[in-house]
């Protein structure tokens, strides 16, 4: 057998390692679980925006957003052994963030920003200065209506509404029944319309 022969042969045997980037959610979990921060790292870069959207929802305040998201993905990865696959990733990973930012505000109040910056923001030149201000300053009420509610109506509220789960998906996030989810979704919208009907 020829040396290009032998070689053709032992490169054949060797595995063919797909790159990290590849991978599907629960490969980077497996390899993330043995210890690759590489592996884990791919996970926090493909569902670091909807875990920090999330976050936000909650604080509405980009620092304190940034800072919760941050804490969902370190104990994500303390807690990564633990995960065993019965629900997506995904869900996982909002749950940890929701218990973070439950967590995080029955501790403090949340600090609110006047203006949602990456929503709404007003183009003046379409719009009169007046009527910008009085859709900021609506924006501004429901974000304190929404941060007023109990956590499990303001969590089923910010899914719901901000992140279009169905009332399944919002069930396996929370750990509650569909029956619950749909009790809390009206009894947010409930209160929602209480609160902002006697704003001023």
């Amino acid at each position: 057998m020829s040396h290009e022969s032998a070689m053709a042969i032992q490169a054949w045997a060797l595995p063919v390692v797909k790159p990290l980037a590849e991978l599907d959610d629960s490969e980077l979990v497996s390899a993330a679980a043995d210890g690759s921060r590489d592996a884990f790292d791919v996970l926090v870069e493909r569902h670091r925006r909807t875990v920090y959207q999330v976050c936000y929802r909650f604080v509405n305040n980009h620092e304190d957003a940034s800072d919760l998201a941050q804490d969902a993905f370190v104990r994500a990865w303390r807690g990564l052994k633990n995960f065993k696959g019965q629900s997506a990733l995904a869900t996982w990973l909002y749950r940890i963030a929701v218990n973070v930012c439950l967590n995080r505000l029955s501790a403090k109040a949340p600090a609110m920003e006047t203006i949602d910056s990456t929503d709404h923001v007003p183009d003046l030149r379409i719009e009169g200065a007046q009527h910008a201000m009085i859709r900021q300053e609506r924006a501004a009420a429901v974000r304190r209506a929404i941060a007023s509610l109990p956590e499990k109506q303001r969590a089923t509220l910010i899914l719901r509404t901000y992140h279009d789960m169905s009332h399944q998906q919002i069930a396996d996030v929370l750990g509650s029944s569909v029956g619950a989810v749909k009790a809390n979704f009206f009894h947010a919208l409930a209160n929602l319309k209480k609160i902002l009907g006697t704003e001023p």
